[in-house]
């Protein structure tokens, strides 16, 4: 695989060195990863990719916000025909350079990257094995797999101490219960028809996957493993991110082109956010009342301020932007 990097010069703003705070945009359509400055809200590098019609999904930024991780999923979408990817990017953030390759030995889908910084691991949900891989981030070396116990293993969230793990198993419509520790599946929960996405509360006592047939929201219990109650959405839910004090729930509705927030006390709808075209993934900036919603449809990025619950900025990132990640 061919990697170029190409830096863009966005007014006074060179690109973003050591210490600079980047919100990290995998654009589907372009097959590159946007590096934005966060002060500007800038377009300051892309890291583009030359295979063509193979692409990443999803991107995360290590703990220290040097390095992303971004597996090139492949060309086609979830349970879909299409070429297989195998391999992960090592991307070095300040300087914008691919310093390395982790490839997972065959076609695998590697599509989301969730860091464990504890323990120095990093797991990715690669669909076509059944299993979530597990790779040493001080060696970049596989170093084992957590089997799903289900097909299409798409997306996948931890719990705060990093012992337990949740996937949603989009065809089969479940949503599997790991041992990250141990390294096994505890449960497989089913949930609808079909399943999108997945998130966790802040107290690790809810997690959330949306029914692709209805517009609502599944609600589990951690404690039971089971689903607990049902939240009514304004069209089809897909990514989503609880904030940081725990107390709601924002969710993408690309339909409808909008954020629902959803009230985690009263598990309802408590308002909606209009954004561009076709939200996808909701991310939370650490340490600031700000989410970044991704927009598919094009090629944004929307800032929303958590205290007003309006859209700040728009951020220009590339064609098909989608996953996203912070890098402090």
């Amino acid at each position: 695989m061919k990697i170029a990097i190409v830096a863009v010069v966005c007014g006074v703003v060179v690109c973003a060195g050591a210490g600079a705070q980047s919100l990290l945009v995998a654009n589907q359509g372009d097959a590159t990863l946007s590096v934005i400055d966060a002060a500007s809200g800038k377009q300051v590098a892309v890291v583009e990719e030359k295979t063509p019609g193979v692409h990443g999904h999803e991107v995360v930024a290590s703990a220290d916000g040097k390095t992303a991780y971004l597996p090139i999923y492949g060309s086609t979408g979830v349970g879909k025909p299409g070429v297989d990817g195998h391999e992960m990017l090592v991307i070095d953030v300040p300087t914008h350079a691919v310093v390395a390759h982790v490839d997972f030995g065959h076609g695998v889908r590697p599509h989301l990257p969730v860091l464990d910084a504890k323990r120095h691991l990093l797991y990715v949900t690669t669909e076509l094995d059944d299993a979530v891989t597990v790779i040493d981030t001080r060696t970049q070396k596989i170093v084992g797999k957590v089997p799903t116990g289900a097909e299409q293993s798409h997306m996948l969230v931890l719990s705060s101490d990093g012992t337990r793990g949740y996937t949603a198993n989009v065809g089969p419509g479940s949503v599997s219960v790991l041992d990250m520790v141990g390294r096994k599946t505890i449960a497989v929960i089913p949930v609808a028809g079909e399943v999108q996405r997945i998130a966790i509360s802040k107290d690790d006592r809810w997690v959330f996957t949306s029914d692709t047939a209805k517009p609502r929201l599944a609600v589990i219990d951690t404690k039971t493993n089971t689903v607990a109650k049902w939240v009514d959405l304004p069209g089809m839910g897909y990514g989503a991110a609880a904030t940081a004090d725990g107390k709601w729930l924002l969710i993408a509705i690309p339909a409808t082109d909008e954020v629902a927030v959803v009230d985690l006390a009263q598990m309802k709808v408590a308002r909606t956010i209009k954004v561009a075209a076709r939200p996808q993934e909701v991310l939370i900036q650490p340490g600031a009342p700000m989410a970044y919603v991704s927009c598919m449809g094009v090629g944004k990025v929307a800032a929303i301020d958590l205290k007003s619950w309006d859209v700040a900025r728009v951020i220009d990132a590339g064609r098909g932007a989608d996953g996203l990640a912070w890098a402090k």
